[in-house]
């Protein structure tokens, strides 16, 4: 009998929607967000009524955009973004001080994928599709995310971990540890705790 040939992975696609035309996959976009910020770093003990006064926002802004990956009809991965000046004060104050003007910061708000379609080049089509949509504008300077602060010998940090930081750097991105946003959610197995994010920012090339 021959050896039965390995499976090749399906072809994975991207699409775009922003403002109003995001609602449709709202529900999608919050049961990513609750199955991969489970796990470490976030831990996050996702709440479902959280998510739907969350992800509101992006209905809001005309600008936002949600990228989504398929499976052939399933949503398997998401990816966020919106004007900073459309986000809550915590992510606007800490600009305060600094010489960066919010208005022309396009923010990356989230990239969650399913563990088993990682490595397929989708974390690159995200970052891809947001900073195309921002540079689409020609009014934006940056884009920027925030990643939250784990001190290394953090008790629930796995043992295997590879964080992101590498990939985030060859995307052009730099850590600025002066730029901190502070954020509460409950953690898997413990209470409600006060986290710090830290901003990281590229250049973004203007079209106009």
């Amino acid at each position: 009998m021959d050896a039965k040939a390995p499976e090749t992975p399906s072809a994975l696609e991207v699409r775009s929607y922003s403002g109003a035309a995001i609602s449709p996959w709202l529900a999608d976009l919050a049961r990513l967000r609750i199955a991969v910020f489970r796990d470490w770093p976030y831990l996050y003990d996702g709440d479902a009524g959280y998510e739907a006064e969350y992800l509101q926002s992006y209905l809001n802004s005309p600008r936002s955009i949600v990228a989504l990956a398929f499976d052939g009809d399933q949503v398997v991965g998401a990816s966020t973004g919106m004007p900073l000046a459309a986000e809550s004060s915590t992510f606007l104050d800490a600009f305060d001080g600094v010489s960066i003007d919010p208005q022309e910061v396009f923010y990356c708000g989230e990239s969650v994928l399913l563990p088993q379609y990682r490595g397929r080049g989708i974390g690159h089509r995200f970052f891809e599709a947001r900073e195309a949509h921002a540079r689409s504008y020609g009014d934006y300077a940056w884009t920027a995310f925030c990643a939250v602060d784990r001190e290394p010998g953090h008790p629930r940090r796995p043992a295997f971990h590879r964080g992101n930081e590498d990939f985030w750097t060859k995307r052009g991105y730099r850590q600025r540890p002066e730029l901190k946003a502070h954020l509460t959610w409950r953690e898997v197995g413990g209470g409600v705790v006060d986290h710090a994010l830290t901003f990281w920012l590229r250049p973004l090339e203007r079209t106009r």
